[in-house]
């Protein structure tokens, strides 16, 4: 009969040949991703019709590093064609507001609107925001920009383009992470960039997902109107999912395109950081556990480096590591030429990964979610139960 040693030994062999071929997989994966990246990058936006009128709804809540730049992109938008830009927030006495004060100066002839309203219409602090601003919307596109996102020059028109096509009921931005706060915000910024937008373009380049990314995102007003308006919507947590399950159900198409926007990212440590992944996560899993737990395999490097230490270091889960820091470091080469920016640097991408990983372990002991200092339990269907302040 084998010893105990004998058997941990036996398990550790099974283990490590899992590892391996999650790992092998994941290469795969990865390749596949490289390739969607190229063809990505060798795609262009649409030219919006002359004259569309469009309005921008842009929700804030309190001051936050890099508001100012983030509003003055708004603002200089450069779009050919009237656009309304709408501000919102729920407190008189919002930092945002002294904020905004001064990213107007220089844009004195603006059509700007501010929106002062504390109701609230839901769980959704932000929907709620937003169901205040939407009374004020006079033009038949419209886009919501996070508060926290900085949008290049373009980058409305190449949105308004894409909803002139009357098949497409919602469309968004593909975003690249920018830290603004230091190291932790680094990182942060790194996984939106280089582990969550591969796998956005994997999805629809297999067409496995339409997904619809929050941070920029339009529609058409009449299209707002025949899913029940922002209202609909103000008690879930993945309100852009939501919009975007409703919008299809209309038999309209959701369509993602570029150029990227810039997702500001100001997590000053590792548990500001974890609780804001960790809440994309817990949407993520709560919207598709299946496809969640599928994908282990985007993590390949960490699960590589796994399978050459309980390997011993066997020459094939040597061979493994190397091809896939090769692939994930191109990857990560042409999302920075896409996207124009740099979200962090080569040497930290392989920490970077493992972080990701230990993310997407800890999602499945989660069953509340921090958002803007207060905490929300997340019912099975998606929706938030009231929370309690932090």
């Amino acid at each position: 009969m084998p010893s105990i040693g004998g058997w941990i030994s036996r398990l550790t062999q099974y283990f490590v040949i899992l590892l391996i071929a999650v790992a092998v997989l994941g290469l795969a994966y990865s390749l596949v991703a490289l390739a969607l990246v190229v063809r990505a990058a060798s795609s262009q936006p649409g030219i919006a019709p002359r004259g569309l009128a469009v309005t921008i709804l842009k929700p804030l809540h309190g001051d936050e590093p890099g508001l100012v730049d983030a509003m003055r992109s708004v603002l200089d938008h450069g779009h050919d064609g009237p656009v309304q830009i709408i501000f919102g927030v729920a407190d008189a006495d919002d930092p945002a507001l002294a904020v905004l004060e001064r990213a107007r100066i220089g844009y004195p002839d603006l059509d700007v609107t501010l929106v002062v309203n504390p109701q609230r219409h839901g769980a959704n602090r932000k929907m709620s925001n937003i169901v205040n601003m939407a009374a004020h919307i006079r033009h038949p596109v419209v886009m919501i920009i996070d508060s926290d996102v900085t949008v290049p020059r373009g980058a409305v028109s190449a949105l308004a383009a894409t909803l002139a096509d009357p098949e497409v009921g919602v469309a968004s931005c593909l975003h690249a992470g920018v830290g603004n706060v230091g190291f932790w915000s680094c990182l942060a910024a790194m996984d939106i960039t280089y582990r969550f937008m591969p796998s956005v373009l994997v999805g629809r380049g297999l067409n496995l997902a339409e997904p619809v990314l929050g941070p920029m995102m339009g529609l058409r007003a009449e299209t707002l109107a025949r899913i029940g308006g922002f209202s609909a919507f103000a008690e879930v947590l993945a309100d852009d999912y939501e919009i975007g399950r409703a919008v299809r159900a209309l038999g309209l198409r959701v369509a993602v395109c570029g150029p990227f926007v810039l997702h500001g990212c100001s997590e000053t440590g590792l548990p500001a950081m974890l609780r804001h992944e960790l809440r994309w996560t817990r949407t993520i899993y709560g919207i598709d556990p299946a496809g969640f737990i599928g994908s282990l395999v985007t993590h390949v490097t960490p699960i590589a480096m796994l399978s050459v230490l309980l390997s011993g270091g066997a020459m094939a889960t040597w061979l493994l590591l190397v091809a896939a820091l090769a692939v994930r470091s191109a990857i990560k080469l042409r999302l920075d030429h896409l996207s124009r920016t740099v979200s962090g640097p080569l040497w930290l991408l392989p920490l970077r990964d493992c972080l990701s990983l230990v993310v997407w372990l800890l999602t499945f002991f989660v069953d509340s979610v921090d958002w803007r200092g207060y905490r929300f339990k997340v019912t099975a269907d998606g929706r938030l139960m009231q929370g309690r302040q932090l």
